[in-house]
């Protein structure tokens, strides 16, 4: 800054860009240092570092009297975290929570949340807290010359800089935050597999990841559940430090019922609830009779699913609602941390313990000489005091006479001022003879414990025992069983949606406007159906719930909607634009239902068509599929279902009462395309259409085919069509007189 230009009343310019780059990356700097991501030392970010140390300098510990915690996030805000109370107290609620730490950190007395909604905490106001007995891992060591201390925010107080922690506290509670371009999520661990791990990386400096993969084998979530994921990715989870694994919920079965006991991390029972709900009100799950919830205080986790009977297949069910719910949940690890140089960095398992072991001896080495330093001024102490016990009416002597014995007192006996001071600072009833037999009491005690600080100093396998036999104390003092299970489980599959709908007859009705709908049954008369107003009737199709309804619009598209979907016939239905993406100005010509192996006559009034099995006419796509090559102003007709034996009949009838009928053999079978001539139409003249085709139909064997000519209607059995019998693709014969007005062909 101090290379800046300058205008001519002394200000300081600097370009818009290299303001806002410089801006920025401070901004970033800070929120990643500051504020999103743990240090390694400690695993605490500052509002959390702070909260513990303003807690115990209010003497909030384990052993005292809960207080306010408006009291503490007050301290807080006011002495060293000068951000918002909301989000200090969320945070102090954070270390809290049972079911958010593995080893929380404060104790908390009144509503602290609930694992269905973890910030319906009451007020700070409300609240009471104080340190849990696992804070003094963190704590215990702090006036011990441990660690630096830095000004506060407004350089009226100091704060440490970090916490001496005794354990790896990163690994232990685990930790989420996004910071500027980075983000951390470093699932909870087991305290005595992290120690474990600890210990024999100490041991064996040379030690791989996956060796220190064999004591810390997963995460360890303080809500239990199973983790799914093989082992072998976890051990490449803890050698990168990135990846992401999958925990499931764990259940067991109880007089018929299926009890859910354990949920995955952060997962919500009553979300759980509403999305299997939210099935069953579907129909999605028509093997699930009922759904409780009886948790409570003995049993935190009790969601209990009462089957319909006891044919289900549990194993199945389970695993369809692993897939679909929460149930089972992937967790993504990122193991980002702040080194202990400061800088952000990426860590497998190995290099955060090896760091963390750096740590630790390090602060173990100042505590040491911390304690040495104060062992040696006490000794230095003690030996002038015990030369003025040797010399006591000398020295009484000096004090009565002396305008300054200080000086006469350090020049007589060679004492230090520390050594003068100390004997001026004497009280009389401390000249007893006695006195000085616990004078040499002390220097005895105290020179033994100097010798042993200076050798465990001067020796580094000594410093190594004695962090690890205090890593094995804590471990044993504050250590548990781990709580989630290592289950190595193949990921779970949803139930095909169409084997949990109860196969029953229906039929679907396509109504004029293009709305759809399904009844039960196939007895129903779709025509007497309600329409809406300018609506009615254009056509039905009868099938099972478990198929596929088919539907064909004029531009010759298909588009394929599961039937057990559509809307009841109760009401009118509904648009079926509204489900699909048909062309602008398509209108739907018919509805074909079936499992795909049925087969279908498709044509146009062009004269042309073909036949197509039903699975060609499937389409996954809103905007269905292009089937049937319709020319330009060609109107689509109905698909008309082939039989699948017997020699079935097609016939074709024109707007010249002529009727043409062949062997639906004499067609051929395409998936898609414009198909072949079926009725010879003579060619246009003057641009002038004279005939067109009026029907297209498929008789069955035995079977009848009704001809519409206005409101009348004629009836002519198979034996009677071969008077109309021709060669594909002719005109066919005349119809008789009166009856050659042809409006439609049914069968």
């Amino acid at each position: 800054m101090a290379n800046l230009p300058m205008n001519f009343e002394g200000i300081e310019q600097q370009s818009l860009r290299d303001f806002t780059e410089k801006a920025y990356l401070d901004y970033s700097m800070y929120v990643i240092l500051d504020r999103a991501l743990p240090m390694l030392a400690d695993g605490l970010k500052p509002v959390q570092r702070r909260i513990i140390y303003a807690m115990s300098e209010l003497g909030l510990a384990a052993g005292a009297k809960h207080k306010k915690s408006a009291r503490t996030v007050g301290d807080v805000i006011g002495k060293f975290h000068p951000h918002g109370d909301s989000a200090c107290y969320e945070a102090m609620v954070h270390m809290a929570q049972p079911f958010s730490y593995r080893y929380p950190i404060v104790d908390g007395q009144g509503n602290w949340g609930s694992p269905d909604d973890p910030k319906s905490f009451a007020a700070m106001r409300y609240t009471e807290s104080k340190l849990r007995a696992y804070a003094e891992t963190l704590l215990g060591e702090l006036e011990q010359g441990t660690v630096d201390w830095v000004p506060n925010f407004d350089g009226t107080m100091e704060e440490p800089s970090l916490l001496p922690a005794r354990l790896p506290n990163v690994l232990l509670n685990g930790t989420q935050g996004i910071a500027v371009g980075m983000a951390t999520d470093i699932p909870p661990h087991n305290l005595r597999e992290v120690v474990n791990a600890t210990i024999h990386l100490m041991d064996n400096p040379e030690a791989t990841g996956r060796e220190l993969a064999k004591f810390v084998p997963g995460p360890d979530f303080p809500t239990g559940a199973e983790i799914i994921t093989p082992k072998s990715e976890l051990r490449a989870m803890y050698e990168t430090g990135n990846g992401t694994f999958r925990a499931r919920a764990t259940y067991v079965e109880e007089d018929g019922d299926i009890v859910i006991t354990q949920l995955p991390y952060q997962v919500s029972g009553s979300k759980v609830q509403e999305q299997i709900a939210a099935q069953m009100r579907n129909k999605k799950l028509p093997m699930l009779e009922d759904l409780r919830d009886e948790s409570d205080h003995e049993d935190p986790t009790r969601l209990v699913l009462v089957p319909r009977s006891n044919r289900v297949d549990v194993e199945q069910l389970m695993a369809h609602l692993f897939a679909t719910t929460d149930l089972e949940r992937a967790y993504r690890v990122n193991i980002n941390v702040i080194a202990l140089d400061g800088r952000p960095r990426v860590m497998g398992l190995r290099d955060v313990l090896a760091q963390w072991i750096t740590f630790r001896l390090g602060t173990v080495r100042r505590r040491l000489q911390h304690r040495l330093e104060k062992v040696l001024r006490r000794l230095h102490i003690l030996d002038g005091l015990l030369i003025a016990f040797l010399n006591l009416d000398e020295v009484i002597r000096i004090v009565r006479t002396a305008d300054e014995p200080k000086p006469v007192l350090m020049a007589t006996f060679g004492l230090s001022n520390e050594q003068a001071e100390a004997i001026l600072e004497t009280k009389l009833r401390h000249l007893a003879r006695l006195e000085e037999m616990k004078i040499r009491g002390e220097q005895a005690e105290l020179a033994a414990e100097r010798d042993g600080l200076q050798a465990i100093l001067a020796d580094d396998s000594k410093l190594r025992s004695l962090v690890r036999s205090e890593l094995q104390a804590d471990a044993e003092k504050h250590g548990d069983k781990r709580r989630t299970k290592l289950v190595e489980r193949e990921a779970a599959q949803a139930i095909d949606e169409s084997t949990l709908v109860p196969t029953e007859p229906v039929t679907v009705v396509l109504s004029t406007l293009g709305w759809v709908r399904q009844a039960k049954g196939h007895d129903i008369d779709p025509a007497s159906l309600s329409y809406k107003a300018g609506d009615s009737f254009k056509a039905a199709a009868r099938g099972k719930s478990t198929q596929q309804a088919v539907f064909l619009d004029s531009t010759g598209r298909t588009y394929s909607l599961l039937t057990h979907t559509l809307p009841s016939s109760r009401g009118q239905g509904e648009p079926i634009s509204g489900r699909l993406d048909p062309p602008d100005g398509a209108i739907f010509a018919g509805v074909l239902i079936g499992d795909g192996s049925e087969k279908y006559l498709l044509s146009s009034d062009a004269g042309y068509g073909f036949v197509a099995p039903l699975e060609a006419m499937f389409a996954g796509k809103r905007a269905g599929k292009a089937v049937l090559t319709v020319p330009e102003g060609a109107k689509v007709f109905a698909p008309c279902l082939v039989p699948a034996a017997g020699k079935a009949l097609v016939a074709v009838a024109s707007s010249e009462g002529r009727l043409l009928v062949f062997p639906v053999a004499d067609v051929p079978e395409l998936d898609k395309g414009r198909g072949n001539k079926l009725f010879g139409l003579p060619p246009a003249r003057g641009g002038l259409v004279d005939e067109t085709l009026m029907g297209v139909a498929v008789v069955p064997e035995g079977g009848k085919l009704y001809v519409q000519c206005g409101e009348r209607r004629m009836t002519l059995t198979f034996n009677e069509l071969r008077e109309y019998h021709g060669e594909r693709g002719q005109r066919g014969g005349l119809l008789p007189r009166g009856w050659r007005t042809v409006s439609y062909l049914e069968v």
